[in-house]
């Protein structure tokens, strides 16, 4: 099978159906593709569906590429299915090093040797799946936000053996469905958006431990404070506003330059007791207010596509971006 262009795909193979595979195939389904999608679970096929028909309205409301159609989805019950016709492959099944070096063999043998085999993993390095591959070099990482249907960003890098021709097809094949990629130039546990933001994680769990705040306190200050600006602008971008007219370069000399010398990050994550773990689950708890995991997701959703809409109106110069 020769590589279409990576604007011209149409079929998408997704081997895992679950949060992440099941976002996949929702983000591809939007914009016109093909998906197939295999997973071995009893109640993936089903669990899937229910994913698409609660998400579906949230992508119509987003906006449908031509052809946009959620009866181009289908599931299939082997692996040989899933992979015969596909034209890339998305592999987002759980993060076990072991199953997925496994896995990528498996697959590696039984696609055409053009076809790029991209995985989901939010922290493996593709050096460590790709070594049982005879086609290594159209192995890839592309490693997604959740949902991925609804996050615009993912994070590509190739490993020792892949080629760096199908890593930059890869990222110009995410591009082309809307995702705002960055191509790592090199490989680093958890890549570069799980890394800033389980520094985050770190501090808050250090901080709960401690007593010095808890669950509703720091998700309150995230989402009412930096996470606010964040969806605009970065924290290196931001920390050149606060420079005022001397940008970064003020902040360096002056605040920056005092503020990191301070101990306000103990940055390696404490050990979760029993004590910590019963904290953050009744915290949760208590923020969720009732409320099912699916009914918070529908109002993240729409809450984030009300924010994408307007960033994307602010950026275009449209209505509300003075």
């Amino acid at each position: 099978m020769a590589r279409p262009e990576p604007a011209a795909v149409s079929r998408v193979g997704i081997v895992g159906a679950g949060t992440i595979g099941g976002g996949w195939a929702l983000h591809f389904l939007r914009h016109g593709k093909d998906v197939v999608v295999f997973d071995p679970g009893p109640q993936s096929a089903d669990a899937l569906g229910r994913m698409v028909d609660r998400a579906w309205p949230v992508m119509e409301e987003l906006g449908l590429a031509p052809g946009a159609d959620p009866g181009r989805l289908r599931v299939v019950s082997s692996l040989e299915e899933v992979l015969a016709d596909a034209q890339v492959v998305q592999e987002s099944t759980p993060d076990n090093l072991a199953v997925k070096v496994k896995l990528f063999a498996e697959m590696d043998a039984i696609v055409a040797p053009d076809v790029p085999i991209v995985s989901s993993t939010s922290g493996f390095a593709m050096t460590d799946i790709q070594v049982d591959c005879k086609f290594p070099g159209r192995t890839v990482v592309g490693h997604p936000f959740n949902p991925p249907y609804l996050m615009p960003l993912v994070e590509v890098v190739g490993g020792a053996r892949s080629d760096a021709e199908v890593v930059d097809w890869t990222a110009a094949f995410y591009a082309a469905t809307g995702k705002r990629v960055i191509t790592m130039r090199r490989e680093v546990p958890g890549f570069i958006a799980n890394r800033l933001q389980g520094a985050m994680r770190a501090e808050a769990l250090h901080m709960i431990d401690a007593g010095e705040a808890t669950v509703e306190e720091i998700d309150i200050a995230v989402s009412n404070g930096p996470g606010l600006r964040w969806a605009i602008m970065g924290p290196l971008m931001i920390q050149h506003l606060a420079g005022g007219e001397g940008g970064i370069v003020h902040s360096l000399d002056g605040y920056l330059k005092l503020a990191l010398k301070e101990p306000r990050t103990r940055l390696r994550p404490p050990e979760i007791s029993d004590e910590l773990r019963e904290a953050l689950v009744a915290g949760c708890t208590r923020e969720a207010a009732g409320r099912s995991v699916a009914e918070i997701a529908r109002e993240r959703d729409t809450c984030l596509v009300a924010i994408l809409k307007a960033l994307e109106s602010c950026r275009s110069g449209g209505e509300g971006g003075s």
